[in-house]
């Protein structure tokens, strides 16, 4: 299975400065996920329009929660713990490839019983998104990428020097925000998460 490279917005850039930045990384990310949890569906449907617009296919696009804006665009959906169950969503919405954030196990086990198509497990690794809370580290992710079939996509303080150890662990990739949006140079960070979870490269200290 090919590894993955996920992308994800942090609420910090606004709608066109995401999908300019999406547009110039695109050849490295495999998804782009708009995670605009203080937005309303109709300007989420902006963000998908200008992803679009900037050379996104629909099926790299990942909409946070709402399934009504995935499904009107043809794109992914990621579910979270406040999020229509699983089984609803692919009632409702026939054939849409919904994803599940996991913090646990269980979670895990139970959104892939449930019908989830990917999951979203973290936070992996201390990050300051969550102050103050230690990460899951790696025993967990093995148990549960020997448990599921579905893509494990790990996420949480993920960087070029640690991501090797999640794909050790079974991650079948990582999803990153600060790490390529807050760089100096996106193109380049994007390039180097790119060359450690596609190539299997090792990069040295002159590339970080």
């Amino acid at each position: 299975m090919k590894k993955q490279l996920h992308v994800l917005s942090d609420g910090k850039l606004s709608l066109k400065e995401f999908a300019d930045i999406a547009g110039k990384i695109n050849p490295f990310i495999d998804r782009f996920h708009l995670r605009e949890k203080e937005l309303t569906a109709k300007e989420i449907a902006v963000g998908v329009e200008m992803l679009i617009n900037n050379g996104i296919p629909s099926e790299k696009i990942v909409v946070n929660d709402r399934a009504d804006v995935a499904w009107s665009y043809n794109t992914c959906v990621q579910l979270a713990y406040h999020s229509l169950p699983i089984h609803l969503v692919k009632q409702h919405f026939p054939g849409i490839t919904a994803g599940c954030s996991v913090h646990s196990y269980n979670d895990a086990l139970k959104a892939v019983k449930s019908g989830a198509d990917f999951l979203l497990y973290g936070h992996i690794f201390e990050t300051p998104s969550k102050e103050g809370l230690p990460g899951k580290g790696l025993h967990e992710l093995a148990s549960i990428t020997e448990m599921v079939e579905v893509p494990v996509i790990v996420i949480g303080g993920i960087k070029p020097e640690n991501v090797e150890l999640a794909l050790s662990a079974g991650a079948d990739g990582a999803a990153v925000m600060s790490g390529v949006l807050q760089a100096e140079d996106p193109f380049h960070a994007a390039w180097c998460y790119s060359q450690i979870i596609h190539q299997g490269g090792r990069l040295h200290e002159k590339d970080l």
